[in-house]
């Protein structure tokens, strides 16, 4: 996990090894904190709420320039929708394209997830993806957490040549999923990686790394509220808040992971 340094100023600096934390952000101020912590990716996404979609083109030109020059890697949220991974010929068109086109603002990989009607993972849709991304680094996100045989979606994974699977071990928090995280660890063989994520805490991010993961990834957000009197959509307070990455969250968090 993370090596401790200290910079000319005294402030203490976490040096991350390899890829071992990823964090989930929204915008060019997210991705400067994780500069500042010393990640080695990040993950970025719009409606973190809504389990993320995939971010403007605007946003991702900004946030690989925001990280150029020793920053992290940009991996992009590839979803054009909330709700489930059920793609249509429409929507799986779309993702190619978002696919190809986050490539060409300079991200470093992508992150990706479809399953067939029956809940398996649709392999025909990933490996559409997967070729879209001509060879970049592709992520399959917790659309496995859904799939009923979560070990079986890591072998399609491993076999169409994804680099890394975001899970929670089958729950809503990884915390709750350690036994699963250990069994795809486990069935991994070293041949994919396998990066836990989901309600990720500075209380209980020692003891999921703790089960045998590449990485963690987390957001280590916060909401910022709004208040209006005329409702501007079906949120419930009738305007809606925002969510960004909060610097002191993702320090304890990260401060959670350092050797004592």
């Amino acid at each position: 996990m993370p090596n401790i340094m200290r910079s000319e100023r005294g402030s203490v600096k976490m040096v991350f090894m390899s890829s071992a934390v990823e964090l989930a952000i929204q915008s060019v101020a997210g991705v400067r904190i994780a500069r500042e912590l010393g990640v080695a990716r990040v993950e970025l996404a719009q409606a973190l709420a809504l389990g993320g979609l995939t971010p403007s083109p605007a946003t991702i030109e900004l946030v690989v320039a925001a990280a150029a020059d020793g920053g992290p890697e940009v991996h992009v949220l590839i979803r054009p929708r909330a709700g489930d991974f059920i793609y249509d010929e429409d929507e799986i068109a779309l993702m190619e394209r978002d696919v190809r086109c986050a490539l060409a603002a300079g991200a470093d990989g992508v992150v990706i997830g479809c399953q067939e009607p029956s809940g398996r993972l649709d392999r025909a849709a990933l490996f559409r993806l997967v070729d879209a991304a001509s060879g970049a680094s592709v992520t399959l996100h917790r659309a496995i957490d859904l799939t009923p045989d979560p070990i079986a979606s890591l072998q399609i994974a491993r076999e169409l040549g994804i680099q890394r699977v975001l899970t929670s071990g089958g729950a809503s928090r990884a915390s709750d999923g350690l036994d699963a995280l250990r069994a795809l660890v486990a069935a991994a063989e070293g041949d994919i990686q396998i990066m836990a994520g989901g309600g990720i805490t500075p209380a209980d991010v020692a003891s999921v790394s703790a089960a045998g993961v590449d990485a963690v990834h987390f957001s280590a957000k916060r909401t910022v509220h709004s208040d209006g009197t005329v409702r501007l959509g079906s949120a419930n307070d009738g305007v809606g808040g925002y969510e960004v990455t909060d610097l002191e969250t993702a320090r304890a968090i990260i401060s959670a992971l350092a050797p004592v």
